[in-house]
């Protein structure tokens, strides 16, 4: 069921690491940074959490169960929850590791990477940017303006990415996009 979507995370993983060499002197993530996993809603499309689900069921039994016991405060928390948008960290976070790393989905690929979204016409930057790191120091807070001339004109979005020439080469059929919770809340989507 997978085949055409690990293929495609090949391609899309390789121009992700031709992206993050080229603005490697913006960018200061390293291994044991979990800045971006720790407040996000992460939306995920059909076909991206049925990866991530394969990715949990071949997870070591005590491992699910440290993942089950987040989700369930995650979806207690949320219910008490009277904001617009629930963020959260990541129940899949597990001792300050992702536990389902090499099934992660297309927002958790590019955290860290700013780009320019086409559809919006701005830049987008990573949240780090704001607690000093990745292209912080040449980002103007008080203007909210990046000094790099370099933004990379791909358009990451999770939307744009499943709909690009990339995903179509490889025949995907993505499904609805949903805050990850949403679709722990609704296995049945």
């Amino acid at each position: 069921m997978f085949d055409n979507y690990r293929k495609f995370l090949q391609d899309f993983d390789n121009l992700l690491s031709y992206l993050f060499e080229t603005q490697k002197k913006y960018i200061k993530c390293q291994k044991g940074c979990t800045g971006c996993c720790t407040k996000g809603d992460y939306p995920f499309s059909h076909l991206e959490f049925s990866y991530l689900t394969e990715g949990y069921i071949n997870l070591p039994e005590t491992t699910k169960i440290l993942v089950q016991q987040n989700i369930r405060q995650l979806l207690l928390d949320k219910k008490d929850f009277k904001g617009e948008r629930f963020e959260h960290v990541c129940p899949f976070l597990i001792n300050g590791e992702c536990c389902v790393y090499e099934y992660r989905g297309i927002i958790c690929r590019t955290f860290g990477i700013c780009y320019y979204d086409d559809k919006e016409g701005y830049v987008r930057l990573p949240d780090c940017v704001y607690n000093g790191l990745n292209y912080s120091e040449y980002f103007d807070k008080e203007n909210s303006i990046l000094n790099i001339s370099d933004v990379p004109k791909i358009n990451l979005r999770i939307d744009r990415v499943l709909n690009s020439e990339l995903a179509k080469q490889y025949k995907l059929e993505s499904g609805e996009i949903l805050p990850m919770l949403e679709w722990l809340e609704a296995p049945e989507k």
